[in-house]
Protein backbone atom coordinates (compact mmCIF):
# COMPACT_ATOMS: atom_id res chain seq x y z
CA UNK A 1 0.00 0.00 0.00
CA UNK A 2 1.39 3.40 -0.99
CA UNK A 3 1.30 6.08 1.68
CA UNK A 4 -0.54 9.29 0.89
CA UNK A 5 1.54 12.38 1.54
CA UNK A 6 0.44 15.96 2.04
CA UNK A 7 2.94 18.71 2.73
CA UNK A 8 2.24 21.96 4.55
CA UNK A 9 4.63 24.85 5.08
CA UNK A 10 4.15 27.26 7.99
CA UNK A 11 6.30 30.38 8.49
CA UNK A 12 6.05 33.29 10.90
CA UNK A 13 4.92 36.55 9.31
CA UNK A 14 5.92 39.01 12.05
CA UNK A 15 2.56 40.79 11.71
CA UNK A 16 1.70 39.84 15.29
CA UNK A 17 3.57 37.85 17.95
CA UNK A 18 2.14 34.52 16.74
CA UNK A 19 0.93 35.10 13.18
CA UNK A 20 1.95 32.58 10.54
CA UNK A 21 1.36 32.03 6.84
CA UNK A 22 0.17 28.54 6.08
CA UNK A 23 0.70 27.06 2.61
CA UNK A 24 -0.89 23.69 1.90
CA UNK A 25 -2.07 22.04 -1.33
CA UNK A 26 -1.93 25.29 -3.30
CA UNK A 27 -3.85 27.31 -0.69
CA UNK A 28 -2.42 30.07 1.50
CA UNK A 29 -3.95 31.63 4.58
CA UNK A 30 -3.00 33.23 7.88
CA UNK A 31 -3.13 31.61 11.29
CA UNK A 32 -2.81 33.43 14.61
CA UNK A 33 -3.75 33.35 18.26
CA UNK A 34 -6.63 35.47 19.55
CA UNK A 35 -5.85 38.78 21.28
CA UNK A 36 -6.71 37.21 24.65
CA UNK A 37 -3.77 34.81 24.12
CA UNK A 38 -1.37 37.59 23.07
CA UNK A 39 -1.91 37.25 19.34
CA UNK A 40 -3.26 39.66 16.77
CA UNK A 41 -6.35 37.58 15.90
CA UNK A 42 -5.40 37.79 12.22
CA UNK A 43 -6.59 34.27 11.45
CA UNK A 44 -7.79 31.04 13.01
CA UNK A 45 -5.89 29.59 15.96
CA UNK A 46 -4.49 26.03 15.80
CA UNK A 47 -7.43 24.39 17.58
CA UNK A 48 -9.83 26.39 15.37
CA UNK A 49 -8.19 24.75 12.36
CA UNK A 50 -8.38 21.33 14.00
CA UNK A 51 -12.11 21.80 14.64
CA UNK A 52 -12.61 23.03 11.08
CA UNK A 53 -10.74 20.00 9.70
CA UNK A 54 -12.92 17.63 11.70
CA UNK A 55 -16.13 19.40 10.64
CA UNK A 56 -15.07 19.65 7.00
CA UNK A 57 -14.12 15.99 6.87
CA UNK A 58 -17.39 14.94 8.54
CA UNK A 59 -19.53 16.94 6.09
CA UNK A 60 -17.58 15.67 3.08
CA UNK A 61 -17.77 12.05 4.28
CA UNK A 62 -21.54 12.27 4.67
CA UNK A 63 -21.92 13.91 1.25
CA UNK A 64 -19.73 11.24 -0.37
CA UNK A 65 -21.65 8.38 1.28
CA UNK A 66 -25.05 9.84 0.36
CA UNK A 67 -23.96 10.24 -3.27
CA UNK A 68 -22.61 6.68 -3.37
CA UNK A 69 -25.97 5.42 -2.05
CA UNK A 70 -27.95 7.82 -4.26
CA UNK A 71 -29.72 9.17 -1.16
CA UNK A 72 -31.60 12.50 -1.28
CA UNK A 73 -29.32 14.37 1.13
CA UNK A 74 -29.81 18.09 0.60
CA UNK A 75 -27.40 19.63 3.09
CA UNK A 76 -25.05 18.80 5.96
CA UNK A 77 -24.20 21.26 8.72
CA UNK A 78 -21.66 20.39 11.41
CA UNK A 79 -21.14 22.50 14.53
CA UNK A 80 -18.22 21.60 16.77
CA UNK A 81 -16.77 22.43 20.15
CA UNK A 82 -13.46 21.53 21.74
CA UNK A 83 -12.79 21.58 25.47
CA UNK A 84 -9.81 20.52 27.51
CA UNK A 85 -10.78 19.17 30.87
CA UNK A 86 -9.30 17.30 33.73
CA UNK A 87 -10.30 13.92 35.02
CA UNK A 88 -10.63 13.63 38.75
CA UNK A 89 -7.50 12.12 40.25
CA UNK A 90 -5.42 12.55 37.08
CA UNK A 91 -3.10 15.39 36.14
CA UNK A 92 -3.45 14.94 32.37
CA UNK A 93 -6.07 16.98 30.58
CA UNK A 94 -8.34 15.25 28.12
CA UNK A 95 -9.42 16.79 24.81
CA UNK A 96 -13.16 16.49 24.26
CA UNK A 97 -14.67 17.18 20.86
CA UNK A 98 -18.42 17.45 20.35
CA UNK A 99 -19.96 17.31 16.86
CA UNK A 100 -23.57 18.34 16.36
CA UNK A 101 -24.76 17.35 12.89
CA UNK A 102 -27.81 18.70 11.11
CA UNK A 103 -28.86 16.61 8.12
CA UNK A 104 -31.34 18.19 5.73
CA UNK A 105 -33.29 16.10 3.27
CA UNK A 106 -37.06 15.78 3.48
CA UNK A 107 -37.03 12.55 1.47
CA UNK A 108 -34.45 10.83 3.71
CA UNK A 109 -35.82 7.94 5.74
CA UNK A 110 -35.16 7.57 9.47
CA UNK A 111 -32.98 4.57 8.62
CA UNK A 112 -30.88 6.65 6.20
CA UNK A 113 -30.47 9.44 8.77
CA UNK A 114 -29.34 6.93 11.40
CA UNK A 115 -26.83 5.41 8.97
CA UNK A 116 -25.45 8.84 8.05
CA UNK A 117 -24.88 9.69 11.72
CA UNK A 118 -23.02 6.40 12.20
CA UNK A 119 -20.92 7.12 9.08
CA UNK A 120 -20.01 10.55 10.53
CA UNK A 121 -17.64 8.85 12.96
CA UNK A 122 -15.70 7.27 10.12
CA UNK A 123 -14.27 10.41 8.55
CA UNK A 124 -10.49 10.15 8.08
CA UNK A 125 -9.70 13.12 10.34
CA UNK A 126 -11.72 11.64 13.20
CA UNK A 127 -10.06 8.28 12.69
CA UNK A 128 -6.66 9.97 12.87
CA UNK A 129 -7.59 11.79 16.08
CA UNK A 130 -8.90 8.59 17.65
CA UNK A 131 -5.92 6.55 16.51
CA UNK A 132 -2.31 6.73 17.56
CA UNK A 133 -0.56 8.92 15.01
CA UNK A 134 3.22 8.99 14.88
CA UNK A 135 4.79 12.46 14.78
CA UNK A 136 8.45 12.76 13.85
CA UNK A 137 10.27 16.06 14.42
CA UNK A 138 13.35 16.77 12.31
CA UNK A 139 15.79 19.69 12.31
CA UNK A 140 16.19 21.52 8.99
CA UNK A 141 19.62 22.74 7.91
Amino acid sequence: MTAEKTTAHVIETGESPYSVRIDVSGHSFVGDEPAAMGGGDLGPAPFDLLLAALGECTAMTLRWYAREQNWPLERVEVSLTHTKGGIEGKSAKIDHFTKTIRITGDALTDEQRTKLISIAGRCPVQRTLEGTPVITTLTAN
